[in-house]
């Protein structure tokens, strides 16, 4: 196995190194918080662009960590943001900051790979959709906490299941109390792969190889051509930009989960 160590980095949003024609990117814990701070942002939209711009690389393969606490970290955030009206604006930066990684993925010449286990809010699934492969374990879960506060799902989620599955599915989904499992997930398209815990990563550089095969060209071109059919993808966020904005102004700061 060939690593480069060109792409080799570490920092406290993400990790990242290269093997032959793939980059692993490696998300840390505790991503909510991190994604706050918009210098988390700038980091990794600079590497993204220099993954971009080296023709060599075909696919990059994230892997999410940040699924461990689910909800439990949704709450600490909103807790911490909401209970001082000062701290809303953080509520707007984790928006603008993955809103910009999530069209950064979506615009990305390469094919994304996404592999997730735990507990993954509605946030998280949105950076799973706005990839091209989706891997998960069969224990992964998917989670609505905004639910609970009485806000709306960020990060383009209804926007992706809207188009993937029927509108009345989507908004079954999204609006639901109950955990969706991996395994229905998958049956309703929204993951592609499942597989044990173990063999998480072992299956994602393996889907990765496989896309690796064909010519970079091809790939971009394609994944180029499906997307077309995003083109209003960013007049959404500004939508769903807008709504946050509307419902954090009237929400109670003694928030609860």
């Amino acid at each position: 196995m060939i690593k480069h160590a060109d792409f080799n980095t570490e920092c406290d949003f993400f990790s990242a190194e290269r093997i032959e024609e793939i980059i692993v990117l490696k998300l840390k814990e505790n991503l909510m918080f991190l994604a706050a701070d918009l210098s988390s942002r700038d980091m990794v939209m600079d590497y993204l662009d220099r993954v971009s711009e080296d023709g060599s690389i075909k696919v990059v393969v994230m892997v999410s960590s940040l699924e461990k606490k689910g909800s439990e970290e949704y709450f600490d955030f909103y807790r911490k943001v909401l209970t001082v009206k000062s701290d809303r604006k953080d509520v707007h930066r984790l928006h603008n900051v993955f809103t910009q990684f999530i069209l950064r993925i979506v615009d990305l010449n390469k094919i994304v790979v996404h592999a997730s286990k735990g507990k993954v809010i509605s946030l998280f699934l949105s950076l799973g959709l706005a990839c091209d492969y989706r891997i998960v374990t069969d224990k992964t879960v998917f989670q609505n906490p905004f639910l609970k506060l009485g806000l709306i799902p960020i990060g383009g989620v209804a926007f992706f299941l809207s188009r993937r599955l029927r509108r009345s599915k989507a908004l079954d989904i999204l609006l639901s109390d109950q955990e969706l499992t991996a395994h229905e997930a998958m049956r309703l398209g929204i993951v592609d792969q499942v597989v044990a815990a173990d063999k998480l990563e072992e299956a994602a550089l393996d889907a990765a190889r496989r896309f690796a095969q064909k010519p970079a060209a091809s790939l971009a071109g394609v994944k180029k051509l499906i997307n077309f059919a995003l083109k209003d993808f960013k007049d959404y966020l500004e939508l769903e930009n807008q709504e946050l904005i509307k419902i954090i102004g009237s929400l109670s700061i003694d928030v609860k989960p």
